[in-house]
């Protein structure tokens, strides 16, 4: 069960509208998603988020494709059905192909098997992987 409720643009506080506003601009759509509406309840983690998210998803050394390909690859790890359909959409509006992720997707399975024997089976770093 979901916690609290999603706020609308017409009852948000006026600082939660506006980062509503920023959003419908930067993405060129007529409202925000759930996630920000749930956000819009605590307007100063709702600004602090988009303002974090700007920065750290805009294109560097990382193209946009790829920053996304790997938020959705953490959303599927992490089980946040929300989130990978929210950047799955997103993926592909940045040009990842259905190809791509199904081969990220593919990454994620292997990194999680991987990562659960090397729990297990308590594994020390090998010296020459030690930066």
């Amino acid at each position: 069960m979901p916690y609290g409720k999603l706020i609308d643009y017409a009852e948000a506080a006026p600082e939660a509208k506006a980062v509503m506003d920023e959003i419908k601009t930067a993405r060129g759509v007529p409202d925000v998603n759930n996630a920000w509406k749930a956000m819009a309840r605590h307007p100063v983690v709702m600004r602090r988020f988009w303002e974090r998210a700007q920065l750290v998803m805009q294109p560097g050394a990382l193209d946009a494709k790829t920053k996304e390909l790997i938020y959705l690859a953490v959303s599927v790890a992490n089980g946040c059905h929300y989130c990978t359909a929210s950047h799955s959409a997103l993926a592909q509006k940045k040009g990842a192909t259905e190809q791509e992720l199904a081969e990220m997707v593919e990454i994620v399975g292997l990194a999680l098997e991987g990562n659960s024997y090397a729990t297990f089976y308590g594994q020390e770093v090998d010296e020459a992987l030690k930066g």
